[in-house]
């Protein structure tokens, strides 16, 4: 698996979004925000907008206990929620300040700061990683350091917590490792996302 840490880096490329997909535009007027998945951890840096109300436009970090403070709605509990959901939860809290009209609030990611994870087994350079931008379980690899000559990569786990429960996510990479991936192979399905406190297991 000599020629893997170069393939590996390669494919990560093509799988993985760029860093811009964590920066934060200036949201368009009328716009919908798309969903998201990501859950927002300590130490993440967002922006927040409230339509109609441009002093209400925030940057601003997650405190260590999870929260952040917002003006006329005071303290959120961010961590383990997705974007969405504090939208939403600003938009009611806010409300009550303009006659009881939900506000149409808007929250992203500038830079997922807090995400850290860990890559253990049969890698180069184990250990625990801190990226400043959306990383898959192909970058995470990559990270560190890439699998090594005996490294099972298609049966690597990822091991992940959500609202206190457990679950195990099975990836297969062997088609990628060996040069032939599909378009199913390199799909978001196939190479997740690597989430806050996860930990990547390579047998």
């Amino acid at each position: 698996m000599r020629k893997t840490a170069a393939m590996l880096l390669a494919a990560a490329s093509l799988a993985l979004p760029s860093a811009a997909v964590a920066q934060a535009d200036a949201p368009v007027a009328g716009a919908k925000p798309a969903a998201s998945t990501y859950r927002i951890s300590p130490g993440d840096q967002l922006q927040i907008y409230v339509w109609g109300d441009e002093r209400l436009q925030r940057a601003l970090t997650v405190l260590p206990d999870g929260t952040f403070a917002f003006p006329l709605a005071g303290t959120i509990a961010a961590a383990g929620h997705t974007p969405n959901e504090i939208e939403e939860m600003l938009s009611k809290l806010l409300a009550p300040q303009y006659k009881g009209v939900p506000q149409q609030v808007t929250v992203s990611v500038a830079a997922p700061a807090g995400m850290q994870y860990s890559v253990i087994g049969k890698v180069r350079a184990p250990g625990n990683f801190s990226p400043t931008r959306y990383v898959n379980v192909l970058n995470a690899l990559a990270q560190a350091g890439g699998p090594t000559d005996f490294a099972d990569v298609g049966n690597i786990i990822i091991l992940r917590t959500t609202a206190g429960r457990s679950q195990v996510i099975h990836t297969h990479l062997s088609a990628i490792f060996k040069g032939r991936p599909s378009d199913g192979d390199l799909s978001p399905a196939s190479v997740p996302l690597i989430q806050a406190g996860d930990t990547v297991i390579v047998p």
